[in-house]
């Protein structure tokens, strides 16, 4: 058998098993739902002087934002507010910080996107916190 053949052939397969075992996270809409709820409506409604609904801003405008990465008029990473060190600074008095105290953020900021998304101006189902 040729060599190089024998190379190409075994990284394909590798890539091929690898590709086969990661799997894509599905998006929970719903834990986005309570987690915004509970963690962001209340600290806006606590320090920011009133709750964003998601329906004030269409998908792109979410995304955008959330591309963007800045929170507090650019003064903070929203990365920060689904940190795991965010999430144990709160969850003492916030029944959904500790409930997913152990969510990685990744996918908690996933599930808000999934959240945003749907609940945006333009999105499946108009949100309006309450």
């Amino acid at each position: 058998m040729n060599p190089k053949f024998s190379i190409a052939f075994a990284t394909a397969l590798v890539a091929l098993t690898a590709a086969g075992s990661v799997q894509a996270y599905d998006p929970d809409w719903k834990r986005g739902r309570v987690y915004y709820r509970m963690v962001c409506t209340e600290c806006h409604e606590a320090k920011a002087g009133g709750a964003i609904n998601p329906a004030t801003k269409t998908k792109a405008e979410w995304a955008a934002y959330i591309q963007a990465d800045k929170h507090a008029k650019g003064k903070e990473s929203l990365k920060r507010y689904v940190s795991k060190q965010y999430r144990d600074s709160i969850k003492a008095t916030n029944k959904a910080a500790a409930k997913f105290a152990d969510v990685p953020e990744q996918e908690l900021l996933e599930d808000l996107k999934a959240f945003l998304n749907k609940g945006a101006k333009d999105g499946d189902a108009p949100a309006k916190c309450s």
